[in-house]
């Protein structure tokens, strides 16, 4: 059963990775920019949605995998760390695509990663104090 949790989260956030390449990919194409962002508001946006889930994304994954193979948080408790961080991610991509301006979405997002991502790394620290 170990690393379920995780593939169930880890799964979509793969998916929203390729999705949002191929976003950039298809801008890049629209623009013909083969490097940076060609100054496109639009392109600048793709870029960094995509550039911020990759940036998030593996450190909050591999939180939640040793919080579940080192059984630092029980398994409703994971799976509520792992909704934070798809939708947070969810939530930030959109956002960020629509507008470059501060925006509920992107608060929304960050919110719900940074607060998985604290919440399993204490746990995880938790677990390996010694008693």
């Amino acid at each position: 059963m170990n690393g379920l949790v995780t593939g169930l989260y880890a799964a979509p956030l793969g998916v929203l990775v390729v999705g949002l390449a191929l976003r950039v990919v298809r801008l890049r194409i629209r623009y013909r920019v083969r490097i940076g962002d060609g100054a496109h508001g639009e392109l600048i946006r793709a870029i960094r949605a995509h550039g911020n889930l990759i940036e998030y994304a593996p450190l909050a994954l591999l939180l939640l995998l040793l919080a579940e193979l080192g059984h630092a948080l029980p398994v409703p408790a994971l799976h509520v760390a792992g909704s934070a961080i798809l939708v947070g991610r969810l939530l930030h991509a959109a956002a960020l695509s629509r507008t470059a301006s501060p925006s509920p979405g992107r608060l929304a997002g960050m919110v719900l990663t940074w607060g998985a991502m604290l919440a399993l790394a204490l746990s995880l620290l938790a677990r390996a104090w010694p008693a």
